[in-house]
């Protein structure tokens, strides 16, 4: 099973990636939730999410790379970095699957920050 976890969460983010969020909205289970712990808000059903999407004020079209997917039975977790062409962003994103569809995504959007002086010695600049 931990295949299609995987499978279902591809599909997802490359789905995402043609900016049809109609055709997103039809990966999604009709119980959908989204959870956005850092701001406290979720988005309730497959609908409400595709039209979040269509009016997110982006620059212009999304694009996603996927960094890695790790996938169990019927769970996964994604590291997506996303961008419109403007702003680049970095998403972490855990998937829970019912009747191989998404059922419910908790996602974090952690924002970046400089590395502290003190450790300058200890670490060196990622690739």
């Amino acid at each position: 099973m931990s295949e299609k976890s995987r499978e279902a969460i591809e599909r997802f983010w490359q789905t995402m990636s043609t900016n049809d969020f109609a055709a997103v909205e039809r990966l999604l289970h009709d119980d959908f939730l989204l959870e956005w712990p850092q701001s406290g808000e979720c988005i309730r059903g497959a609908e409400n999410f595709a039209t979040m999407n269509v009016r997110y004020p982006a620059a212009g079209p999304w694009r996603f790379t996927v960094n890695r997917v790790v996938a169990g039975e019927s769970q996964g977790v994604s590291d997506v970095t996303v961008t419109d062409g403007e702003r680049v962003d970095r998403a972490v994103t855990f998937f829970d699957l019912r009747d191989g569809r998404i059922w419910r995504i908790t996602e974090y959007w952690p924002e970046p920050f400089a590395p502290a002086a003190w450790r300058r010695d200890l670490v060196e600049a990622l690739q």
